[in-house]
């Protein structure tokens, strides 16, 4: 344990990127071999658009960088949160962190940017893919990206979390991230025993359904069982799946990089009100 809390004090931006890259790459590759969907899409194009907003993330990330890192610095030196105050051993306290981040930072953001109709708009360039594959993981609007940081330094302040377990929770919430978003086909025993504890991809999958209340359920990054915590978990036959945005639903609209950095600033569509209840 001591090793790792040295690797991830001291982690480079080069192998925190080498993470990023790495894990979209092997995904990548991986999904190719082992699709659930074939879809039929120009899939290096896709990549380009998807890689875009990956890039848009990482600029935000990197330059808000040092907010983080001092009120990591803030929070331990004077004693404020969770893991400050309840004095665990160091493996307890990785778990217990890596708990705590995911909850707030990933979960709590997620759902929170369902129910706000401002944050809504510019999550909505997430859910605009209609060919979801591991890319899509950090398909997300530059604007959300400042979301995300508010969440996440939120987070730091209430676990009082140590920079090497924040350094920790980004690479492996990078990870699962781009995991169960990939167009993988796992075998069935192997997706519903990893989902009891991580979120995999039949699990996420149906939170990119075109429809509520699909896209309103299984909000989870890396724990699974916040969702069936909360009431928010649901699993269906993902076969039956379509991709996309009921409200945005234009294939030229969900490829075209201007228009969909225009989205949160345009008027708001009014969720669709269907007479039928669908069942997957």
């Amino acid at each position: 344990m001591d090793q790792i809390i040295q690797y991830f004090n001291t982690i480079s931006s080069a192998h925190r990127s080498l993470i990023l890259v790495g894990g979209l790459t092997f995904f990548f590759l991986l999904e190719s071999s082992l699709p659930l969907f074939h879809f039929k899409y120009n899939k290096y194009k896709h990549l380009l658009l998807n890689v875009f907003f990956t890039l848009t993330t990482i600029i935000v990330n990197f330059v808000f960088a040092f907010t983080i890192v001092m009120l990591s610095e803030w929070a331990v030196n004077n004693n404020i949160g969770l893991l400050q105050w309840i004095q665990l051993p160091t493996l307890f306290q990785f778990i217990f962190g890596l708990m705590a981040m995911d909850l707030i930072s990933a979960w709590l953001a997620h759902y929170v940017e369902h129910q706000v109709k401002w944050m809504w708009k510019f999550h909505i360039i997430h859910h605009t893919d209609k060919t979801v594959d591991t890319t899509t993981a950090n398909r997300h609007h530059p604007g959300e990206s400042f979301i995300r940081l508010f969440f996440t330094l939120l987070a730091v302040l209430i676990c009082g979390a140590p920079m090497w377990l924040v350094f920790a929770y980004q690479s492996i919430s990078v990870v699962l991230s781009q995991f169960n978003h990939s167009n993988v086909k796992l075998p069935l025993w192997l997706d519903k025993g990893l989902s009891i504890i991580i979120c995999t991809p039949d699990m996420h999958r149906v939170h990119h359904h075109y429809r509520q209340p699909y896209s309103d359920m299984n909000y989870g990054n890396i724990f699974s069982f916040w969702d069936r915590l909360f009431g928010t978990y649901v699993r269906v036959d993902n076969s039956k799946l379509i991709y996309g945005l009921d409200t945005h639903m234009d294939q030229e609209e969900s490829k075209d990089l201007i228009g969909l950095l225009k989205i949160p600033f345009q008027a708001y569509r009014q969720p669709i009100d269907y007479k039928d209840k669908e069942k997957l």
